[in-house]
C-alpha cells in the first residue's frame, strides 16, 4: 500500500507496509531506522462495531418480546397477588382453616406460606378459568412491552454515549451509567403509562367474574372498551394513574443497569486477561463467555427487585379501576402506602413477590442477553 506524497520535508518519502521492504526516507531526516510503529500496517473494514443508535430499539423491542411471552403466567399470578381484592380472598382463606395472618407468624413460617399460597393461585387459576387465562393480558402486555423496552434500551444506550462523550471524554462510568438509566426510565414510563394501566385492570378485571361465577358480568370487554370506560369516567388523567410510582420505580431500573454494567465490565477484563496470558480458552471459559450476560442480567435484576419491590405493589394498587360508588380508593403514593401499611400490614407491600422474582430474573436474563445477541447481529456497540 502506497501512501500519498505529503508536502514538506517528506515530499519525496514513499511509505510502504510490505513486510521485508525497508521505509525509503529523504536525505534532510538522515538515515534513520523505520519506526516500528508504521510496519505491517494493516486496514479492516466491517469488524469493529459501530455507533447505530436505530440498533438498540430495536434489540431492546425484540428481547422485550420475547421474554414477555415466555413468562406471561407468572406476570398475571403477579398482578393477582398484588390487588386488594385477591389478598383478602387469601386472608379470609387462611381465616376458614384458623391459620394466623403472616404478621403473626415468624419470618420463615410467613415465608413457607406465602409460597404455598402463590403455587396455590398459579393452579387454581389453569384448573378454574382454563390455560388461556394464564396469559390473560398477554396483548397488551406485547403492546407495552415491545415499544417499553425499544425505548428504554434505545434512551439507555443512545444516552450512555452522549453523556460519556459530552462529559467524560468518551469513557464510561457508574455514575454515566446511573444518569443514562434514570433518563431512559422518565422516558419510558411516561410514554408507555397508559399500556400498563390498561394491562393491570384487564388483568385484575376477572375479580367480577369470579365473585358471580359468571364470566358476563366483566366490566371490560377488551383493551379499546377499557380505555373509553376510563377516559370517560377519570378522564385523560385516569389513563397515568400510578405514573409517580412509575417515577419511584426508576430506582429499580437505575440500580439494575449500574449492577449491570459492572458486571459486564468484570467479565470483559477476565477475559482480556485471559488472553494476554495466552492461557488457552477451556470449556469453563467458553461457558461464561456465552452465559455471563444472561447470568450477569439475572443477578442484577433479583437484586434490584428485592430492594425496591414495594414501589411494584403501590403501582399496581394505583392503577386498580376505581370503586362501585366511582370513587378511587388509592389516591396517590404516600396514601397508599399508609393504607396499605395500616389495613393489611407490612407483608402486603411484598405480596406476589415470589412470582415476580420468579418472573422478572428471568425475564432480565432473557431480554438483556437476547439485546447483546441482537446488537450483535447488527454490528452495533452495546
Amino acid at each position: 500500500m502506497t501512501f500519498p506524497l505529503v508536502p514538506g520535508k517528506l515530499a519525496h518519502a514513499q511509505i510502504q507496509n510490505t513486510d521485508n521492504a525497508p521505509l525509503a526516507l529523504p536525505k534532510e531526516t538522515g538515515d534513520l531506522p523505520p519506526n516500528s510503529h508504521f510496519q505491517n500496517i494493516s486496514i479492516r473494514r466491517g469488524e469493529t462495531p459501530v455507533t447505530k443508535s436505530w440498533a438498540h430499539l430495536v434489540a431492546g423491542g425484540m428481547g422485550g418480546m420475547i421474554a414477555a411471552t415466555l413468562t406471561s403466567p407468572l406476570d398475571v399470578l403477579k398482578t393477582r397477588l398484588q390487588s386488594d381484592f385477591y389478598q383478602s380472598k387469601l386472608a379470609a382463606t387462611r381465616n376458614s382453616r384458623g391459620v394466623p395472618p403472616h404478621a403473626a407468624l415468624s419470618l420463615a413460617r410467613s415465608a413457607v406460606l406465602h409460597f404455598r399460597e402463590t403455587f396455590q393461585l398459579l393452579f387454581s387459576i389453569h384448573r378454574v378459568e382454563g390455560w388461556r387465562a394464564l396469559f390473560k393480558g398477554l396483548g397488551p402486555n406485547l403492546i407495552g412491552t415491545v415499544p417499553a423496552r425499544a425505548i428504554n434500551f434505545y434512551a439507555y444506550g443512545n444516552g450512555k454515549r452522549i453523556i460519556s462523550q459530552k462529559f467524560n471524554q468518551g469513557r464510561e462510568s457508574a455514575w454515566v451509567h446511573m444518569c443514562a438509566a434514570v433518563n431512559a426510565g422518565v422516558i419510558t414510563g411516561t410514554a408507555t403509562n397508559p399500556i400498563w394501566l390498561v394491562k393491570t385492570r384487564l388483568q385484575l378485571d376477572k375479580n367480577q367474574a369470579e365473585k358471580t361465577g359468571t364470566p358476563s358480568n366483566r366490566q371490560y370487554k377488551n383493551s379499546v372498551d377499557c380505555v373509553k370506560q376510563t377516559l370517560r369516567a377519570e378522564g385523560v388523567r385516569g389513563l397515568y394513574r400510578g405514573l409517580s410510582a412509575s417515577y419511584l420505580g426508576i430506582t429499580e431500573s437505575t440500580l439494575q443497569w449500574v449492577l449491570y454494567e459492572q458486571l459486564k465490565s468484570y467479565l470483559s477484563r477476565r477475559e482480556e486477561r485471559r488472553v494476554a496470558s495466552g492461557r488457552a480458552c477451556t470449556y469453563w471459559d467458553k461457558t461464561v463467555n456465552w452465559t455471563g450476560n444472561f447470568a450477569g442480567a439475572g443477578t442484577a435484576k433479583l437484586f434490584a427487585a428485592v430492594v425496591t419491590y414495594p414501589h411494584e405493589v403501590v403501582r399496581t394498587r394505583l392503577r386498580q379501576a376505581p370503586q362501585k360508588n366511582g370513587l378511587m380508593k388509592y389516591t396517590g403514593i404516600v396514601q397508599c402506602f399508609t393504607t396499605i401499611w395500616k389495613e393489611e400490614g407490612m407483608a402486603s407491600l411484598y405480596g406476589g413477590l415470589t412470582p415476580h422474582i420468579l418472573r422478572v430474573v428471568p425475564s432480565a436474563a432473557i431480554t438483556f442477553g437476547m439485546y447483546e445477541v441482537f446488537l450483535k447481529l447488527l454490528g452495533a456497540k452495546a
